[in-house]
């Protein structure tokens, strides 16, 4: 029976892959780089280390790490001051269920953990999550599976116990590598052939998850009259 949900945040909880786009582009045109949202695709899934290290490839001695922080600092705190968090649908209710069928929650992300705990405050979810592994937590970025690991030791759950709910390849082979079953809910990307082979699911939404859980036997069956749900 599974024991542990183990979520990605950006892309598969919240809409924020696209919100970063255009706070790249924002940040890119100030640079004189030009719009950069197109960065997004390239460095979904790693941590900030890992991203400065693309950027530099991309741009060269172009690229100005702190200066394009502070503007999509800048971006995202004008966007923030005026809009709730872009919640994926499905994941309230979701937060929900697997709390009522005692399945344990934590998030594993590659952003900071300052910025993931504002964004779960912010959108009211907080609570739901046991813990949280973020990108400054650990030396290796995903594709890594050091993060995942980290999660199951943090409940003290075996990994092969453990659904992991990525949308990017990089989050699925590091949940994969550390031997959770890594379930692909798409945002930006559609998994390529490789990909494909080490997925346990792929589903269109969130709300697919509950029904899917029960069709794998990893549930047990819904009451009569729940068999939707």
């Amino acid at each position: 029976m599974l024991k542990a949900a183990l979520f990605d945040m950006d892309g598969l909880m919240f809409d924020t892959e696209r919100l970063c786009m255009r706070a790249w582009d924002y940040a890119g045109e100030r640079l004189g780089l030009g719009k950069t949202g197109y960065m997004v695709l390239r460095t979904l899934g790693v941590n900030p280390e890992a991203a400065d290290a693309i950027w530099r490839e991309e741009f060269g001695s172009r690229y100005d790490r702190e200066r394009l922080r502070a503007y999509t600092r800048e971006y995202r705190a004008r966007y923030f001051a005026e809009n709730p968090v872009p919640v994926k649908p499905g994941l309230k209710a979701l937060l929900s269920f697997l709390g009522a069928q005692g399945v344990r929650m934590a998030v594993v992300s590659s952003t900071p953990a300052p910025d993931v705990r504002f964004l779960l405050e912010k959108a009211g979810v907080a609570a739901c999550f046991e813990t949280m592994v973020c990108g400054d937590m650990v030396a290796r970025s995903k594709p890594d599976p050091e993060i995942y690991r980290t999660a199951c030791a943090r409940l003290a759950v075996s990994p092969g116990d453990c659904i992991a709910l990525e949308d990017s390849r990089n989050g699925l082979f590091a949940a994969w590598r550390a031997g959770c079953r890594p379930v692909m809910v798409p945002d930006l990307w559609q998994p390529d052939e490789e990909t494909g082979r080490i997925l346990f699911g792929k589903l269109d939404d969130l709300g697919q998850v509950p029904a899917f859980l029960r069709e794998k036997g990893l549930l047990a069956p819904a009451p009569e009259g729940e068999a939707g749900r």
